[in-house]
């Protein structure tokens, strides 16, 4: 996905993206190290442009001009309507530069541009609203107490924020934090993931173009030991928020932890999805597709654990086997392609050894199971086919671990309980879902499964008012509604001695 290059190498790439800065306290900055990394359009393999490979020196800077920003600037000292209103340009710019962001984030990601347009942009513009109308409603609260005293809470700002996104959903991740984060005051530093890091340099722009003050929000791009230690590490930097994979979340936990810094963790997941024999069938077929295809299965919300009763397991199968071929799969770039690329290379071998693992394992794959053969430039990108799985043991690592890819293990279940039980197996609890038309069952499984966020008839029902995030091995902390300002703000209180009144003589 990214290699260093010398800073004296020149790369061939369209003219119509320049080989990128980082951003630093509201202007475009080079590296102190001058060492630069490749971004490649995965769809076709290619070096797509240029970017920088920041360093401990850079982290520096940025959280200098994000300190004096938060200790001088005017950001925290507005009221949360004025940064309501900024916020909501923000909104309003996203929806004008959609075009732009759209071919960004596909180019970028490899992302289909149909999904881009309707699921990153408009989820990024949605989430800066929701977050504006937030920001008016950060108040205090009075507390009657038997002392002669008035008492009082405020939630200020914490102060600096390191906010570490992953590769998947580079524009909709880093949107997750950064609005929650300046609707509550305040400023921060992101490190984006290494190689999908041109919609955070994007949007470090636009943001400023919409008013954010100079040194609110700055970016800086490298690789995690480069540049993400060093953001963990600093002692300018007041809180983490960290969305990525389980083993960089527990490093980057601790590491926080070592410094006494509160961080929120959104870290992988492996969804089962419970498909019960009074569903409607063709219904549930639809959203268990959607579910581990979607974002070609690199999605830590994804369902690739299908759950399925064992008098309708057959027909599912057989749905499926016909079914899934047929999703159009190709050039992100058409609109009517839903599955693209994966986001790198390296993440499709890992999706090809867990496949070889299952045929080891004893699965048989319905399904997929190898790269599809593409012509032109297609030949060098990074697809991978859709892989349905059945006849794995309940204990395989490939039911039990994150895959991360477009692949769908199947399992039955006799009853309700043992539907529960293998959905509750794994280490993981960040989504699942089940199928029925019993409502009582609904209600009765979804408080019984494991998960953050439970949805009933569909798959991945999101929208900013409803607040996600794991338990177990997928983490702490949630993202979207009013619960993701309470991450980014403190409670001070204030205690006022009234002394009773003394009546004076006359």
């Amino acid at each position: 996905m990214s290699r260093t290059l010398p800073p004296d190498v020149p790369e061939q790439k369209p003219a119509t993206y320049e080989d990128q800065q980082l951003f630093i306290d509201g202007r475009a900055t080079a590296s102190a190290s001058g060492r630069r990394m490749d971004v490649i359009d995965p769809s076709t393999g290619n070096v797509l442009t240029t970017a920088p490979l920041g360093d401990a020196t850079d982290i520096d800077a940025a959280v200098t001009a994000a300190r004096r920003a938060f200790d001088e600037g005017p950001w925290p000292r507005m009221s949360g309507r004025d940064r309501g209103r900024i916020l909501h340009r923000v909104a309003a710019l996203i929806r004008e530069r959609a075009d732009e962001l759209v071919e960004v984030e596909s180019r970028d990601v490899g992302k289909p541009v149909t999904l881009a347009r309707h699921v990153d942009v408009e989820t990024a513009a949605q989430q800066y609203e929701y977050c504006a109308a937030l920001a008016q409603t950060l108040d205090g609260s009075v507390r009657d107490t038997p002392m002669p005293a008035l008492a009082y809470t405020r939630r200020e700002p914490l102060g600096v924020v390191g906010a570490i996104t992953p590769f998947n959903f580079p524009l909709i991740l880093s949107s997750t934090k950064i609005a929650a984060a300046l609707a509550a005051g305040n400023t921060l530093v992101h490190k984006p993931a290494d190689g999908t890091p041109l919609s955070a340099l994007f949007m470090a722009r636009l943001l400023v173009d919409a008013g954010v003050p100079d040194g609110v929000l700055n970016v800086v791009t490298g690789t995690g030991p480069d540049a993400g230690d060093p953001l963990l590490r600093h002692p300018g930097v007041d809180k983490i928020a960290f969305t990525g994979s389980t083993a960089i979340g527990r490093r980057a936990a601790s590491v926080a932890g070592e410094h006494l810094k509160p961080v929120t963790m959104e870290l992988g997941g492996n969804g089962a999805h419970l498909v019960f024999a009074d569903a409607d069938i063709e219904a549930a077929v639809g959203a268990v597709i959607k579910a581990f295809v979607f974002n070609t299965g690199q999605f830590c919300m994804a369902g690739p654990r299908l759950l399925v009763a064992a008098e309708i397991h057959d027909t599912v199968v057989d749905i499926l086997r016909h079914a899934v071929p047929g999703v159009p799969l190709g050039d992100p770039r058409d609109l009517a392609t839903v599955i693209g690329p994966m986001a790198g290379d390296q993440h499709r071998k890992k999706v090809e050894e867990y496949v070889a693992l299952a045929r080891q394992e004893g699965g048989q794959i319905v399904t997929g199971g190898e790269r599809p053969e593409l012509g032109g430039d297609l030949a060098g990108g990074y697809y991978y086919a859709p892989t349905v799985i059945t006849g794995l043991p309940a204990d395989s690592r490939v039911v039990n671990e994150e895959v991360f890819g477009p692949v769908l293990t199947v399992q039955s279940f006799a009853d309700e309980d043992e539907a529960v039980a293998l959905a509750n197996s794994t280490a993981y609890g960040l989504a699942a879902g089940l199928h029925t038309r019993d409502l009582a069952r609904a209600h009765r499984v979804a408080g019984l499964l494991d998960a953050g966020i439970v949805w009933v008839n569909d798959w991945a029902m999101l929208d900013p008012a409803v607040p996600f995030g794991g338990v177990k091995q997928s983490g702490f902390g949630r993202e979207y509604g009013p619960e993701s300002l309470e991450s980014y703000t403190k409670v001070r209180s204030v205690v006022i001695s009234l002394p009773p009144t003394t009546q004076e003589t006359p």
